[in-house]
C-alpha cells in the first residue's frame, strides 16, 4: 500500500538546471536545483537519491512522478521525459508531464498569458484559461508590451515544487497522457552537409 498522504517526486530538466522536489501532501519535504548547461544526465539520478534520502523515503514510497516537458532545451527535455517514463515502468505508478507555462503560473488567476524564455530575443507564449489553453508559439520580446492584462514572465527557471503540486491534482486521472516532450520550435541541429556512409549488409 501506498503511504498516506501521497508523495510526489518531481524533477525538470528543461533549462540549464537539474531541479527536483518531494511532494507529501500540501508539505514540500525537500527542494534541490543546481545551475547546469552540461551534465544533466549524469546528474540527475544522484541528485533524486538525494532528494529521497534527504526526505527519509524510498522510490517503492512514491505515489507518483512529475516532470517538466519544456518548452526548453531539446536534449534537456528528453533527458528528464525519458527518465520519468522509465521510473513510471518500473515503480507501476503514474507520471504526469507538466508544461513551463502551467508550472511558472501555478498560482496565477486565469486567463493568463504565460512567457517563457526561448533566447535569441524570444519567448515562448501560451495562453491558459480555466478549461484550456492555447497552442503555444513563439514570439520577439520586442512585441510582448508591459500593459498586456494578467501576464507572468517571462522565466528561465522552473519550479520543481510547482510540478509537484501540479502533479499532485492530476496523477488520478485514468485518461492522464504519458509525459511526452513540448516542442514549440524546430530543433537547432542542422543536417549534416556529407552523405550519410552506406552501411554494408
Amino acid at each position: 500500500m501506498k503511504p498516506e498522504p501521497p508523495l510526489i517526486l518531481a524533477f525538470d530538466t528543461s533549462v540549464a538546471h537539474v531541479a527536483a522536489a518531494l511532494l507529501s501532501g500540501n508539505t514540500v519535504l525537500v527542494e534541490k536545483a543546481e545551475a547546469m548547461a552540461k551534465g544533466q544526465a549524469e546528474r540527475l539520478f544522484p541528485l533524486l537519491e538525494e532528494v529521497l534520502a534527504e526526505g527519509g523515503i524510498t522510490w517503492s514510497d512514491l505515489t507518483a512522478i512529475g516532470v517538466g516537458i519544456g518548452p526548453g532545451n531539446f536534449t534537456g527535455i528528453r533527458i528528464s521525459v525519458s527518465a520519468a517514463r522509465g521510473l513510471a515502468l518500473s515503480l507501476n505508478i503514474p507520471a504526469v508531464g507538466v508544461s513551463s507555462f502551467e508550472a511558472q503560473a501555478i498560482d496565477a488567476p486565469r486567463p493568463v498569458l504565460s512567457l517563457v524564455d526561448a533566447r535569441r530575443d524570444q519567448v515562448f507564449v501560451q495562453e491558459l484559461t480555466d478549461s484550456a489553453a492555447m497552442p503555444p508559439h513563439v514570439m520577439a520580446k520586442a512585441e510582448i508590451t508591459n500593459t498586456a492584462a494578467n501576464t507572468i514572465g517571462p522565466s528561465d527557471t522552473v519550479s520543481a515544487v510547482a510540478v509537484a503540486c501540479i502533479t499532485a491534482t492530476r496523477y488520478t486521472d485514468p485518461t492522464q497522457p504519458r509525459p511526452s516532450p513540448l516542442y514549440v520550435r524546430a530543433p537547432d541541429a542542422a543536417p549534416p552537409r556529407d552523405p550519410a556512409p552506406v552501411i554494408l549488409p
